[in-house]
């Protein structure tokens, strides 16, 4: 992308960080208006970061920002799908109670914490943000169902084919899926970020969740041979299934924020390891699904019953790593990625019993950072 596309000069993007967010931050009291937030978010981040050689500010509000970002993301999606021309009565009651109530927003806060990083206005970033979010959420409708894995409830609360039948589940993740590219396509995001950014952010969003990505890796799960099944395979197929997403919603943020050539690889390298380190934790908060039947296909195909909690505890402690390695030349101005790295790695601690003891994701030195 030419340099006159970048919408904010470095020097003002590290200006919002180091003013430990309250420059852009201190607008709302996020205990008052989120008070249905996950409680991973309001304690995951409750202590100070700490130095550690990784260039972090001392005293970045990490929660703040987290919760910042997703009451923004929250009201753009309700503007989103209030804006959408009328629809039937109970497609549109499925829409909402799929993507409104509940749900942490990690996808499209990611666009936007990658984003300015490299001095990208959340103006331009929302509605990309926003479009991952929709794709993320009629995955989740459409994993959900009978023919795929088979889940009574989502978030909390019944899934959406089990709320509003199978036949307006199905429906309500074509739209949610369709709807995101009619916000990626509004004639006046090109008019925004330019005519030729657009259809390179379109295909970076197409290629993540369709036959080269996430639905590679739904099919691929579905048609691994039982019993052959390796950490390695399961990796391959993670950073399909779930990493592809994850992976994209950052470059698409980088990308908007005119990041040169060397930053989207890095970010590309970062959210690789994030997306993996992100399945395996959530393998490992599944683990009353592993289910040691020949003849029960859910939870079969899952990191913690083919690796292990031991390995499955390093592996995550690894990609932590990767994570803020990938983050050093940034310093301060990327602790809101180093953030969302330690509660991905941080949110099964402690995680699971091997012989009477509990593992932890991450070691005590790790568990500082």
């Amino acid at each position: 992308m030419e340099e006159k596309e970048n919408t904010v000069s470095t020097t003002q993007t590290r200006r919002c960080y180091d003013g430990r967010g309250r420059e852009k931050f201190e607008a709302q009291s996020f205990g008052e208006t989120q008070p249905n937030c996950e409680a991973g978010f309001r304690t995951s981040f409750n202590k100070k970061s700490r130095m550690n050689g990784s260039g972090a500010s001392g005293d970045f509000d990490s929660k703040k920002y987290l919760l910042d970002c997703r009451s923004q993301i929250d009201q753009a999606l309700d503007g989103y799908l209030d804006k959408r021309d009328p629809t039937p009565s109970l497609l549109n009651q499925a829409i909402r109670y799929s993507v409104l109530d509940g749900g942490k927003r990690f996808r499209p806060t990611l666009t936007l914490a990658v984003g300015e990083l490299f001095g990208a206005r959340r103006r331009a970033l929302l509605p990309f943000a926003c479009a991952i979010e929709l794709i993320h959420c009629y995955s989740l409708i459409h994993d959900d169902l009978p023919a795929l894995d088979n889940d009574d409830f989502r978030r909390g609360k019944l899934s959406c084919h089990k709320r509003f039948g199978e036949a307006i589940a199905l429906l309500a993740g074509d739209a949610l899926l369709t709807e995101a590219f009619f916000i990626m396509s509004d004639p006046r995001m090109a008019r925004l970020l330019g005519v030729s950014l657009v259809p390179k952010l379109v295909r970076e969003v197409s290629e993540a969740s369709g036959v080269r990505g996430m639905i590679a890796g739904q099919s691929g799960e579905l048609e691994v041979v039982k019993g052959r099944v390796t950490a390695g395979v399961l990796e391959n197929l993670d950073h399909l299934k779930t990493g592809a997403l994850i992976m994209t919603a950052a470059r698409v943020g980088a990308i908007i924020g005119g990041a040169a050539r060397k930053d989207l690889d890095r970010i590309t390298r970062y959210a690789q390891a994030l997306g993996l380190a992100f399945q395996i934790t959530d393998d490992i908060l599944d683990r009353d699904e592993v289910s040691g039947d020949k003849d029960d296909s859910k939870g079969l195909i899952n990191y913690l019953s083919v690796a292990g909690p031991a390995l499955a505890a390093a592996r995550v402690e690894d990609l932590l790593q990767d994570c803020l390695r990938e983050m050093q030349p940034y310093r301060g101005a990327a602790e809101p990625l180093r953030a969302m790295a330690r509660y991905i790695a941080l949110r099964t601690t402690p995680v699971v019993e091997e012989d009477g003891k509990f593992l932890s994701v991450v070691s005590s030195h790790n568990a500082s950072l």
